[in-house]
């Protein structure tokens, strides 16, 4: 019963993990790029095959989590998930120590885990799979006692086919449309100005602790912000306590309210922020692009050509392109945001977000909105 119920309990949390990976493939990939790009692994010339990446890793830890519930080739699923385990808590491990990626992306974003609870999680599964490995080494060797007995696995291939099929189903409609479940904060029926908000009533709270160093005796202390305003001898006249340049850091002391949504901020090619003309106007349609470069002219000409015919000044329609590129529209506004955050809130490149007094009624790849 022990056998059966971490057996269970593990092939469930792959299964999870793959799922809400799969549903938003595009997004996982965002974070293999993280990864892959100079600040992480230094790979950059992978990142053009994230996506690729991805479908691997999710189709791994789909299928073998659905193998190891069904006990099929239990020998070979176990010691692949524990690879897989493996290899995830190298990834986890170098993200937490260096503080390089802060969201591993387990969970999509469904569940988030910061680079310590994630690398933890991977050593506690690991710690799982090689007990079931030993809990399960006497099974290996009665391979051939179904067969003797006359039973077959053919119906657990056959409830593995039908669990392919659905996924690759679920994969593509993310990959070519929108996920067909959206976890982000930027889902259907989210009112951003309703969310900022909550943001601005209960934000997270920063002290700057600084790196002291004693001229005298060498000694270097970590000070918060408070206290070496209160305490003369850190910054009086003839002190010999100095700041060490760079290595002042800044901490978090009060947990805010938390949404993707403080990212949402859009500015004219000036440095303007018109985030509140575009949240508070009637009805606002935004063309976003994280990589404008990519996008084919014939499309983006075709999208502000649909666009430029909603418009309508009297009813409060405005349009807006939203780009890492001041010049990437020509018939519509150009503003600018951050490329993660259109990441965030664009699958697709480009893509179509339709606001009313703030609140999102319509998202669509642009390839799907000129239809």
């Amino acid at each position: 019963m022990i056998k059966g119920i971490l057996r269970f309990i593990i092939a469930v949390i792959f299964i999870l993990s793959g799922f809400v990976k799969a549903v938003d493939l595009v997004g996982f990939s965002f974070k293999m790029e993280e990864y892959f790009s100079p600040a992480v692994f230094n790979m950059p010339f992978f990142e053009k095959f994230a996506l690729l990446f991805s479908i691997i890793v999710v189709v791994l830890e789909l299928f073998l989590g659905f193998m190891l519930l069904l006990k099929i080739k239990l020998k070979f699923t176990l010691s692949a998930l524990i690879a897989l385990c493996i290899f995830f808590g190298f990834l986890t491990f170098y993200s937490a120590y260096y503080n390089v990626v802060t969201d591993c992306g387990c969970f999509g974003d469904a569940i988030k885990f910061t680079p310590w609870q994630s690398f933890i999680k991977d050593i506690v599964l690991l710690a799982g799979l090689i007990l079931l490995f030993l809990l399960y080494r006497r099974d290996f060797t009665k391979k051939d006692e179904y067969a003797q007995k006359g039973s077959s696995d053919k119906p657990k291939y056959i409830i593995l086919g039908l669990f392919s099929l659905v996924m690759i189903y679920i994969m593509s409609q993310g990959i070519l449309h929108e996920p067909i479940i959206d976890f982000r904060d930027y889902k259907i029926g989210t009112n951003l100005a309703a969310e900022k908000e909550k943001i601005a009533k209960n934000p997270s709270e920063y002290k700057t602790f600084y790196s002291l160093k004693n001229q005298k005796t060498g000694e270097v202390i970590k000070v918060n912000q408070d206290d070496y305003i209160k305490e003369t001898k850190y910054w009086e006249e003839g002190s010999p306590w100095k700041i060490e340049e760079g290595k002042n850091e800044s901490k978090l002391v009060k947990e805010g309210y938390k949404s993707e949504i403080v990212k949402f901020k859009i500015e004219d090619p000036t440095g303007i922020d018109v985030t509140e003309e575009v949240i508070k106007a009637p009805k606002a349609i935004i063309v976003f692009s994280y990589h404008p470069k990519d996008v084919s002219p014939e499309l983006l000409q075709k999208v502000e050509a649909k666009v430029n015919a909603q418009k309508d000044e009297k009813q409060g329609v405005v349009i807006y392109g939203v780009s890492t590129d001041p010049n990437t529209f020509k018939t519509i506004k150009n503003t600018m945001m951050d490329g993660t955050a259109i990441k965030t809130i664009a699958r697709s490149n480009p893509f179509v977000l339709i606001l009313q007094n703030g609140k999102i009624i319509d998202k669509q790849p642009a390839k799907d909105y000129i239809k």
